[in-house]
């Protein structure tokens, strides 16, 4: 059962207890690389790398070394819709964690010279995606997916943009997105709800988390995404296939059925549909997969695999043949309870982990007034048909609404 506290200053807290001897903590902060606009892409991301250089308080030494010191693990990433802080450490160190959390987040100075030396590490950084296909071609995929909108960014930036930020852009961004109301505390280990609230209370309560957001509103999506057939020359070894379509956004009634609908086409199990038809029957690649990606306001499919120079084709009319198959024939009542059964015991495995719960209830939070239990959402599994899987593959995986791209 997860527990729910709202500070003051509107930071939302969620808790699960456990009796584990490590406790996971992470702050989420409704911002990322789709609230950039114009030079600012890429801001969201190199926050999240500078925050750890240095506070009112701390130098970067002693950042680092607040949570390694006792031998607990500190990160934090960015993604188009969120940042997360986040820590894992013995229950015995959460208040270390949540002090620092609220240090790095409210009181970083971006020192310049410590700011000048980040811009060269992600720069590298970009420079390393650049170097993996398999992972650029999503991005790219995006980019013409989405056209002009924010959501089109390359989480990273460009370099241009990375060499021009400064302590002073970077805290005007920060002042107006990195605010009470956009935040959520996430915690799931062995310690007193009262003490955490207390915890919380005592670090990010205080004078001057207060301030309200004056940041224009995210653009929505109000238009179509673009459609294309593209291959680009990158020289690669085997041909990187990327296919795609709209799908339901993270709102969306569909978005059960959907995520089942994923599972069975080219989830992570050796026997989805893809994996069977392309790998195991063909040998044509290593890699095939699907994924499903919802947004606040739309959401992407994706089916990506690397094959033999010479197999590109075939492949992509054989995942057009199983789409086609998800789209044709129901699945049997068998099928589907085995398909709902799997999905189940995926997501068990993935919340035995603390720290994943950890961050899937955070990211939840940020979106929902109440997060579903593993319990609500295997009822909710359990209740899709296969008629209604059928339905929402016509509607969303037929071949007119696919768009292509190639690396070779």
């Amino acid at each position: 059962m997860y527990q729910y506290h709202t500070l003051n200053n509107g930071i939302r807290i969620i808790f699960r207890q456990n009796n584990s001897i490590v406790t996971h903590a992470g702050v989420y902060i409704n911002v990322g690389s789709r609230n950039e606009q114009g030079s600012e892409e890429g801001i969201a991301h190199f926050i999240e790398h500078s925050i750890f250089k240095g506070t009112e308080h701390r130098k970067s030494y002693h950042i680092r070394n607040r949570i390694d010191g006792v031998g607990g693990e500190l990160d934090a990433f960015t993604s188009k819709e969120e940042t997360c802080v986040y820590a894992s450490a013995l229950s015995a160190h959460l208040e270390r964690c949540l002090e620092l959390f609220a240090d790095i987040i409210f009181h970083s100075t971006f020192p310049e010279h410590e700011i000048e030396k980040e811009k060269d590490v992600v720069i590298e950084e970009i420079n390393l995606y650049k170097d993996s296909p398999s992972e650029l071609i999503y991005d790219e995929f995006e980019e013409r997916f989405f056209g002009s909108h924010p959501l089109a960014h390359n989480i990273l930036g460009s370099k241009k943009n990375v060499k021009h930020f400064t302590p002073a852009i970077l805290k005007d961004f920060m002042r107006r997105h990195y605010t009470p109301e956009k935040m959520v505390i996430s915690v799931v280990g062995n310690v007193e709800f009262k003490k955490l609230i207390h915890l919380c209370q005592k670090y990010f309560e205080h004078e001057g988390i207060d301030r309200t957001s004056d940041a224009q509103p995210k653009k929505t999506i109000d238009t179509a995404p673009m459609q294309f057939n593209h291959t680009v020359n990158r020289h690669t070894h085997q041909v990187h296939l990327l296919a795609g379509c709209k799908a339901p956004s993270l709102f969306d009634n569909n978005k059960t059925a959907f995520t089942l609908l994923n599972n069975i086409i080219g989830g992570p199990a050796m026997n989805s549909r893809l994996n069977v038809a392309i790998r195991e029957k063909e040998g044509f690649c290593y890699t095939i997969e699907s994924q499903y990606v919802p947004f606040t306001d739309a959401g992407v499919f994706y089916i990506y695999a690397g094959v033999d120079s010479g197999a590109a084709e075939r492949s992509t009319q054989l995942i057009l043949d199983e789409l086609r198959h998800m789209r044709n024939t129901p699945l049997t009542a068998q099928h589907l309870k085995a398909a709902q059964t799997q999905l189940i015991g995926q997501m068990a495995i993935n919340n035995d982990s603390g720290l994943n719960e950890m961050q899937s209830i955070g990211k939840a939070c940020l979106n929902f007034e109440h997060v579903d239990t593993l319990e609500e959402m295997n009822r909710d599994i359990l209740a899709v048909t296969s008629e209604e899987l059928q339905e929402v593959a016509n509607q969303y995986l037929t071949e007119e609404n696919f768009s292509y791209l190639y690396y070779v």
